[in-house]
């Protein structure tokens, strides 16, 4: 044991630690100080593709699906505009509540799980508008006053009341629409869905 410590001090014979600083006096104060372990890194996060078993696509394509479609509705020809965007929104959307960047399949994925709630959310409301036109008081007048107030041709007007007058045109004039809908949401929302993954994995 030395004499002084190195700060100036004068231990006992017996001390382990200089009383003034702390520091060792011999091997037996000079334990080596345990190696501070890392924290373990998390495992790796396995990304998901979307699909309806998975509740963010399905709340995220619900919302989307439900915006464009009425919107879509709302506006002639607008579904093209409206259904690429709902893809490319619900890529955004997914991406950004699960931390994961999507590849452009993945992406087209989301986007035609948007597109199928589209058909889905338009399927019940035209099933609403038909249940409606077959139960309307008074004929389908209230309707030619509606459609001749939207400032709708007459011809146009007479083409469409003789469609859903008919019960056998009214039905293939639905299932037309709605063949129509599927295949024109699906693909829409899906090459939205391939472009917004696309373009997000660039940022």
């Amino acid at each position: 044991m030395p004499d002084l410590c190195t700060c100036g001090a004068q231990p006992p014979e017996d001390a382990v630690f200089c009383h003034k600083c702390g520091r060792p006096l011999n091997e037996v104060g000079q334990v080596a100080a345990p190696a501070v372990q890392p924290p373990p890194l998390p495992p790796p996060m396995n990304p998901v593709a979307p699909s309806f078993h998975h509740p963010v696509a399905v709340r995220v394509g619900l919302f989307v699906s439900g915006v464009a479609t009425l919107l879509c509705l709302a506006l002639p020809y607008g579904f093209v505009i409206w259904l690429p965007a709902a893809g490319f929104i619900a890529v955004y959307l997914f991406s950004r509540r699960t931390g994961q960047s999507l590849s452009v399949r993945n992406g087209a994925r989301m986007g035609w799980i948007a597109g199928i709630l589209s058909f889905v959310i338009a399927t019940v409301l035209l099933t609403i508008f038909a249940v409606a036109v077959a139960n309307m008081p008074g004929g389908l007048d209230p309707l030619r006053e509606q459609l001749t107030a939207k400032a709708v041709s007459n011809e146009d007007v007479e083409r469409a009341l003789a469609i859903l007058g008919n019960p056998k045109d009214r039905a293939l004039f639905f299932i037309q629409f709605l063949a129509f809908w599927f295949m024109f949401s699906s693909v829409f929302c899906a090459v939205g869905g391939a472009l917004g993954a696309k373009v997000l994995a660039k940022d």
